[in-house]
């Protein structure tokens, strides 16, 4: 049976790494593919655990080789998802969760549509700008692009499946697990993993 296919997208500020990392913790069977990205390592972040970070040229290289299952510019900076982290997963049966944005979300739904989407809202801009200043990383000018690279990148939460507001970490945790679990629970998938009970279950007495 192949696995899911789940997609996490938000804008940055929203917490999606905080929430992706919690869920998984609680449903260590999905894989969370890495992505790669052209842009250095922030304050810390480590290769190979956060992206794995390389050169543009090197990025390059990897795209005419065809070896990205989805890929974007974005903000000036390469990042994409690849091949060798995805599809053998799922032809083995594993769940994979990829966090991407949003026009990683449109590559990867035009190539699986049946891969499952959830986009995280901040409760309000406020509580995204308060975010941003929290990580003492950036200046105004930085926050102020970030807020409208936030704006860009909200504006496609209508292309998901499932919309996910992290005012309540707890809460959205849950949320996010229940929309994981009820994946597993479609008909197709359960009928797949479990044929030889439904067979066993309707032979006659």
């Amino acid at each position: 049976m192949r696995g899911n296919l789940f997609i996490v997208a938000a804008p940055s500020g929203a917490g999606k790494s905080s929430l992706v990392n919690a869920v998984l913790a609680l449903e260590p069977s999905i894989a969370l593919s890495i992505s790669f990205t052209s842009r250095g390592p922030r304050p810390g972040e480590r290769h190979a655990q956060h992206y794995h970070f390389i050169s543009k040229v090197e990025f390059e290289r990897m795209i005419a080789a065809g070896d990205f299952f989805e890929h974007a510019l974005v903000h000036g900076d390469y990042k994409g998802t690849a091949r060798q982290s995805v599809e053998p997963q799922l032809d083995a049966g594993k769940d994979v969760l990829l966090e991407i944005d949003w026009q990683g979300a449109r590559q990867v739904r035009a190539r699986i549509p049946e891969a499952i989407s959830v986009f995280i809202l901040p409760p309000s801009r406020t509580a995204l700008d308060e975010r941003m200043r929290k990580r003492g990383q950036d200046t105004d000018a930085v926050i102020a692009q970030r807020l409208a690279a936030a704006r860009e990148e909200m504006s496609h939460v209508d292309e998901f499946d499932y919309v996910i507001v992290n005012d309540d970490f707890a809460q959205a945790t849950m949320e996010m697990r229940s929309v994981f679990v009820a994946a597993r629970l479609r008909r197709v998938q359960q009928l797949g993993r479990h044929e030889q009970l439904v067979r066993t279950l309707l032979q006659q007495p």
